[in-house]
């Protein structure tokens, strides 16, 4: 008896014709999916604080529309704004001065044996010293000055961004550098079209990194030393037992730093990264 081959093409027709089922992981790609899933951790952030209000009560934990009614309040009258714009004054000064000083020290340590024998014992002090110490060192030995502030910051970031750069400096390709040794690149070309290109993605990495330190050490340093910024207003409303204006001022920074991070911080290391996905 032949085999019923009709029956058997326009199933293998089908079969082909089918489209495969998507699985949870396809529905979750995409910028789509991305803002799917940020959008419900946002919602269910804004669910746990509102269980929170219903069992903690209004006072020790006020709902978002409370907070929220203060933000709009304190940007009204300016207050927010002043202490808002002093505190990221604080952070961009600390932050560029760590960069500079920690990049400088950790391409000395990464290209030199007797740079890096003479500075990693201070490495190793300052990596281990209590950021609370130094800062109450700081405002003893210069004052309860802006200088002591951001030098008290930078100096609790300089050892990391040093680390980091080190590292970045002892993985450069060596053959670049013969390259440019032979042809006899000057200085200052060779640390622009040499030196500089290999270290991005170690620059990009000690730079998130070393934002995401500082803003909070300037909330610390303004808490101890400084009669302005977001630090001393959340300590001022700590006397008080305002826990509406402390949420109100620390959700209004936390929301700066987190457009900073996505609009500024992650598309320059997508950038400085860019080389890692070419082909060879």
């Amino acid at each position: 008896m032949a085999p019923d081959t009709g029956q058997g093409v326009a199933r293998a027709s089908g079969a082909a014709g089918a489209r495969p089922r998507a699985r949870p992981r396809d529905l979750l790609g995409g910028r789509s999916g991305t803002f799917l899933v940020r959008s419900l951790s946002v919602l269910g952030f804004f669910a746990l604080w509102m269980a929170g209000t219903l069992l903690l009560g209004p006072r020790l934990c006020p709902s978002p529309a409370t907070v929220a009614a203060f933000v709009v309040r304190e940007t009204a009258s300016g207050e927010l704004p002043y202490h808002l714009g002093v505190t990221l004054l604080r952070v961009a000064a600390a932050f560029l001065l760590a960069m500079t000083i920690g990049t400088l020290a950790g391409l000395a340590m990464g290209r030199s044996r007797t740079a890096n024998l003479v500075m990693e014992p201070w490495l190793v002090l300052l990596l281990n010293a209590p950021a609370l110490i130094v800062i109450v060192l700081a405002y003893i030995w210069i004052g309860l000055t802006e200088t002591a502030a951001i030098l008290a910051v930078a100096i609790n970031k300089i050892p990391n961004v040093t680390v980091t750069i080190r590292e970045g400096a002892r993985a450069m390709e060596p053959a670049y550098m013969e390259m440019a040794r032979v042809y006899k690149f000057p200085k200052a070309s060779l640390y622009r079209d040499v030196i500089l290109p290999q270290l991005q993605p170690y620059l990009a990495a000690a730079g998130r990194s070393g934002l995401a330190l500082i803003w909070k050490i300037v909330l610390v340093v303004e808490l101890l030393g400084r009669s302005n910024g977001v630090g001393f207003q959340v300590h001022l409303y700590f006397q008080m037992f305002d826990v509406r204006a402390i949420l109100g001022y620390t959700l209004a920074f936390v929301t700066v730093m987190l457009l900073i991070e996505f609009l500024l911080v992650q598309p320059l290391e997508r950038r400085a990264n860019r080389w890692r996905s070419r082909p060879a």
